[in-house]
């Protein structure tokens, strides 16, 4: 295995290649964006025009931030191109994005996770978030604190940032305003809790989460964490108020499921799980009410699929999948109608 993989095309590469799609009657006209590489982690400018993603393209060790028009033309990185950087997205304005990167902490990639103990990622303690032009300018270090801060999205009607930190001493739900001040931690049980994305209307979120649930379990997680690692794949989908408030878990597969978003009416949740074939690195897209009932398999790509997000208008659907990848380590941004 090449090392300089991001978690997810770790994932990937794992796996086996996609088989010929198939998919739900809730996605039409499907279209590959990307061609070649690592691409993963798309997410929309509020006025649809253009996609923030993160890439291991250009021979290049690990990723960088890139931005692209809906079509996939007009590709640009728009990071420092030092260290690693991850999750990046748009603020209510179109013209700045937030990311998280390594680069204060070195200018080559950060060493690759040790997998002698099973799959890992890395819990990099040099990640920081950061407010960006769409041109790549730095405008501020918005978090500064010891340990792992990443994973940030935005809502685009309260403005506020949701993020991962280590700032409590575990890996939380955090909050903050997008100048970086008024942080509020959000959870708190042991475990990680990340990859947190807003209701429209800023009133829910919707997670991934591990929580032990025996002291044998709870201290395998912290002799990871200590280590600055997490085991991924024993996760579950959890939903809560805006505050951290009434959280609650809404799956029980016993497997990994990744990456929920909200439907645009706020009804359902769509997200990326492994739950046909646990233990494996084959994950499909799947859809369910926010108490986890009426669920749906939204894809079979055969291969793994995952980061759906809808389009600000909510009648396009851009997400990551292996699907017609030419090699093991290829994954592309892919963008269909949402019916």
């Amino acid at each position: 295995m090449r090392f300089r993989l991001s978690p997810f095309a770790a994932l990937l590469a794992a796996g086996t290649l996609a088989a010929s799609a198939q998919t739900s009657s809730h996605l039409a006209n499907l279209r590959q964006i990307t061609s070649g590489g690592q691409n993963a982690e798309s997410y929309w400018s509020p006025d649809g025009k253009r996609l923030v993603f993160q890439s291991t393209r250009d021979g290049r060790e690990c990723d960088q931030i890139y931005l692209m028009k809906a079509d996939g033309s007009d590709v640009r990185m728009v990071s420092t191109g030092k260290g690693r950087t991850t999750c990046a997205y748009f603020l209510a304005d179109g013209k700045r994005i937030v990311y998280a990167s390594t680069h204060e902490g070195g200018d080559t990639c950060p060493p690759p996770a040790d997998r002698s103990k099973g799959y890992v990622w890395p819990i990099y303690a040099t990640y920081d978030i950061f407010l960006a032009t769409d041109t790549g300018k730095i405008l501020k270090k918005l978090t500064d604190t010891k340990g792992y801060d990443a994973e940030a999205t935005v809502n685009w009607k309260t403005g506020r940032i949701v993020y991962t930190s280590l700032a409590g001493g575990d890996l939380d739900l955090w909050s903050m305003k997008s100048d970086g001040s008024a942080k509020r931690q959000l959870t708190s049980l042991a475990g990680y809790d990340g990859g947190a994305v807003w209701s429209r209307d800023g009133k829910k979120l919707v997670w991934r989460a591990m929580h032990p649930n025996n002291p044998e379990s709870l201290a395998t997680y912290n002799t990871f964490l200590a280590r600055d690692l997490v085991s991924p794949m024993k996760m579950e989908i959890f939903i809560g108020d805006a505050d951290g408030k009434n959280a609650r878990q809404i799956t029980n597969f016993g497997c990994a499921s990744f990456a929920p978003t909200f439907t645009p009416d706020g009804k359902r949740i769509l997200f990326a799980s492994n739950k046909h074939k646990c233990d494996t690195h084959n994950f499909e897209l799947y859809l369910m009410k926010l108490d986890g009932s009426g669920l749906e398999q939204v894809t079979e790509f055969g291969g793994f699929t995952s980061f759906p997000e809808f389009s600000p208008d909510g009648r396009k659907l851009a997400f990551t999948s292996s699907h017609q990848a030419k090699g093991r380590y290829e994954f592309n941004i892919f963008v269909a109608d949402w019916k």
